[in-house]
């Protein structure tokens, strides 16, 4: 199938539509494994085989034994038949030194069709495709809890060429970590209490390293609570929320000058809108994102405390309409003064702008409040009954309020003289790009 490579962003959007425009990498964040695939995506603190390495590597240390694994599924198939997802892993335990392990990741994006400056400057087709290794390593902190740690490389390959005057490689090699920590018997024999922080590392850069997105770090806290555990029938509770550790501002009135930007880093002030990234008080107002060993402490409040009015219209200025659409200069009333506009125009539109195009700028930084930081919270309920070690049926809620996700999920698995198979289903509205994804998993323990 070809298409454009800008179906490439959509695609990959719509895994996290929350976050698909502020971290690099993101296909780091689609999950393997049909069992977790069935139980709403809910694993951090299962994580009891090979597919732990993914999910929690310090669930490798209470594994014994060696383990392949391995996954494929046709990635969104609502919206492209030549897009798919694999997934191989392996463990290996050595007595004395702890459990290691790793997996591969590659997601092909299809092909997709290379195009000029102009619309019917065909150039030829191309193939684009992202892939991660991970080392694992995971060692008993006691006979209850267990620490691991990953090492991974991942490797994006959009386009061989920039398009038009860009020059370089639409290509980026990167690194990362991954932490992880599971205690089982928490608080009570039959609660375990998983934590996760993955995707550690510098910012990912194409083409351009001003434009450079940073990795999607992500935060994971697991609990799996086992209602039933007799010995032909279990039945387990499970729960993950996840936290992208990712600070990200649009352009922004930090200081409440009305204006975005105006100076330089030197400090050097024009007071004319965009021309510099800086207000007089060193803030950037442009959009940008924090490094990461920032973002792990501004991305809990970055929707909620942090900048100030956004420039939805980004012509450099907050306000400037009134809401029958008509526009005040800045520099005729003073911001903040009762008549100037509280509006931005969306399109360039003169003194009159549309009531369509109309959107609110001024207030809008005192109206964010601590549920905007609630509702970017990514939830995963899921549900795990097997009779005697053969036979399990799951089932699962995957909700994502900011990225207006919300699918049921359902699976089964089958284990026989250490073979496994697991099938994992998501359901959804009609025409949601994840609704009918089907996932099949295999086990092979030795």
């Amino acid at each position: 199938m070809k298409r454009f490579t800008i179906i490439s962003m959509i695609s990959l959007s719509c895994l996290t539509p929350a976050i698909g425009s502020e971290a690099g990498a993101i296909f780091l964040l689609i999950s393997p494994g049909a069992r977790a695939g069935g139980m709403g995506e809910a694993n951090v603190a299962v994580a009891d085989d090979a597919y732990a390495s993914y999910w929690n590597p310090a669930g490798l240390g209470f594994l014994e034994g060696s383990e392949l694994a391995m996954m494929h599924v046709n990635w969104l198939p609502n919206l492209a038949d030549d897009l798919y997802y694999d997934f191989f892993a392996f463990r290996k335990h050595i007595p004395t030194l702890g459990t290691f392990g790793g997996h591969l990741i590659y997601l092909s994006l299809g092909e997709q069709i290379r195009m000029g400056e102009g619309p019917e400057d065909y150039l030829g087709t191309f193939t684009s495709f992202m892939m991660a290794t991970t080392v694992s390593y995971s060692s008993l902190l006691s006979p209850n809890s267990s620490f691991g740690i990953n090492a991974k490389i991942s490797y994006q390959h959009l386009v061989d060429l920039g398009a038009g005057a860009e020059k370089g490689k639409g290509t980026s090699l990167d690194f990362g970590f991954d932490l992880g920590y599971l205690r089982k018997g928490f608080l009570t024999p039959d609660l375990d209490i998983g934590l996760t922080i993955t995707n550690i590392g510098p910012k990912v850069s194409f083409i351009d390293p001003a434009q450079a997105d940073p990795q999607p770090t992500n935060l994971s806290l697991g609990l799996n609570y086992r209602v039933i555990n007799s010995e032909f029938n279990k039945f387990s509770l499970i729960y993950d929320v996840n936290k992208l550790l990712v600070s990200s501002y649009p352009d922004m009135d930090w200081d409440g000058d009305g204006i975005i930007g105006g100076c330089d880093e030197e400090g050097h002030c024009t007071n004319i809108p965009h021309s510099g990234e800086y207000n007089s008080d060193g803030d950037k107002e442009t959009a940008h994102t924090d490094p990461v060993y920032i973002a792990l402490f501004t991305s809990w409040v970055d929707d909620w405390l942090l900048g100030g009015d956004t420039d939805f219209s980004g012509d450099g200025v907050i306000g400037g309409y009134n809401a029958e659409g008509f526009h005040t200069p800045l520099d005729s009333i003073s911001f903040g003064d009762p008549g100037y506009g509280k509006y931005g125009c969306e399109e360039e539109s003169g003194d009159i702008c549309s009531e369509e195009n109309l959107v609110l700028e001024v207030g809008t930084g005192d109206s964010r409040t601590i549920k905007n930081e609630f509702d970017k919270l990514v939830h995963n309920f899921g549900m795990e009954y097997w009779y005697s070690e053969y036979f399990a049926l799951r089932a699962g809620y995957y909700l994502d309020q900011s990225g207006k996700i919300s699918n049921p999920t359902f699976g089964v698995g089958l284990r026989f003289s250490g073979y496994g198979f697991d099938f994992g289903y998501t359901s959804g509205e009609p025409g949601h790009p994840l609704t009918n994804t089907m996932r099949f998993s295999l086990n092979w323990e030795f």
